[in-house]
């Protein structure tokens, strides 16, 4: 049985979609059409169909020719697929506290691995070179786990990002420690979208910064589900067929998930969704940030807001509109917009929020 409907919110219209997630949104008309247009007769099985060959020459336009792409189906599976195909015997993966990696796919990493995350403390999800250049003590010792990975989020999971110039350094400070880099990036196009929207931006905090493998984001940019695992580098591709098969990420069916991506990446839609969701965070911030109740840390950056609120306002808030909360400790709550967020879900939620936190107020911090 669902909740009641708090009475300060029973008469304002609720937003047509949600605030949970990104990941919560429907997959974009064009991607419907394009999977669609693919069902139609048969094709060879794993990839060898010309859809996935179309995607596989879009990311070479993207990022070189030197590059390969590997579709999967999701995306804990992809970062355990690229981690998997980087990993040397004895190493460890480097990682913020706040990864992906690390708090949110239950372990997978550690299991597929068998190799210890090391966690560094994070600021606003965001770790620093000088962390990095750090684990060069323990290199040669063979009681530690050698420095081998570092995999990197972008947008990170508190909706900052790194720019170019931090991602290079940070890049800089793994090779020279002989590590890989691995970023992931399920939210690489609203960080680009930030970041100035543009291939050029794209190419500037991945392959120019010195990433050796991207994870290229497809289910929060508008997918039914699928992402892309880019290779920078012939010599890390070579395995990465082979691990594919074994981490249970290759897609029989391939030519589906390669039509969502060839429509994605036809002019640029995977930027333009980023960019109109990152504007929908930022409509939303602004329409709340006068609240009495209401604190911000700071404006989005891309596409996730992250603010705190009376604790007894989140239940009823979320029961009328669904989000998250994200740390209970600080009563803080995520917000997340999507590609398909409108002007009007915004407004909507904002209204509520606004009179639910107004009625908490005038009732003397009472529901």
């Amino acid at each position: 049985m669902s909740p009641a409907i708090h009475p300060a919110l029973a008469k304002l219209p609720a937003p047509r979609c949600s605030f949970t997630s990104d990941n919560s949104a429907a997959a974009h008309p064009s991607v419907m059409a394009a999977m669609l247009a693919a069902n139609n007769g048969h094709a060879l099985a794993y990839g060898a169909d010309p859809w996935s060959e179309q995607t596989q020459q879009g990311f070479k336009q993207m990022f070189g020719a030197d590059s390969e792409a590997f579709l999967v189906w999701g995306g804990s599976g992809a970062n355990v697929m690229a981690l998997v195909s980087l990993l040397q015997a004895g190493e460890c993966v480097v990682c913020s506290d706040q990864a992906h990696i690390a708090v949110a796919e239950t372990g997978a990493p550690e299991r597929a691995l068998g190799a210890k995350l090391l966690l560094l403390p994070s600021v606003a999800g965001k770790i620093h070179p000088e962390q990095v250049a750090a684990l060069g003590r323990t290199l040669g010792s063979q009681h530690h786990p050698q420095p081998g990975i570092l995999s990197l989020t972008q947008a990170t999971e508190m909706g900052t990002v790194y720019s170019a110039a931090e991602l290079k350094a940070l890049c800089q400070a793994a090779h020279q420690l002989g590590m890989r880099v691995h970023l992931d990036g399920a939210r690489i196009a609203n960080a680009c979208a930030a970041l100035g929207g543009t291939l050029e931006a794209l190419r500037s905090i991945s392959l120019d910064a010195g990433v050796d493998v991207l994870c290229f984001g497809g289910t929060k940019a508008g997918l039914i589900g699928g992402e892309a695992l880019i290779y920078f580098h012939t010599e890390h591709a070579r395995r990465a067929k082979y691990v594919r098969k074994q981490v249970n990420q290759l897609p029989s069916k391939m030519r589906y998930v390669a039509a969502q991506f060839n429509a994605l990446l036809e002019d640029e839609l995977w930027l333009t969704l980023a960019a109109h969701a990152n504007r929908m965070a930022q409509r939303l911030y602004l329409a709340t940030r006068d609240i009495a109740g209401l604190q911000y840390a700071q404006a989005p950056i891309t596409n996730g807001l992250f603010p705190t609120l009376p604790a007894a306002c989140i239940a009823p808030l979320a029961a009328w509109c669904h989000f998250w909360e994200w740390d209970s400790s600080q009563s803080q709550v995520r917000w997340m917009t999507a590609w398909d967020t409108s002007e009007a879900d915004v407004d909507h939620f904002a209204a509520g929020v606004r009179a639910l936190l107004q009625h908490y107020t005038e009732n003397g911090n009472a529901l």
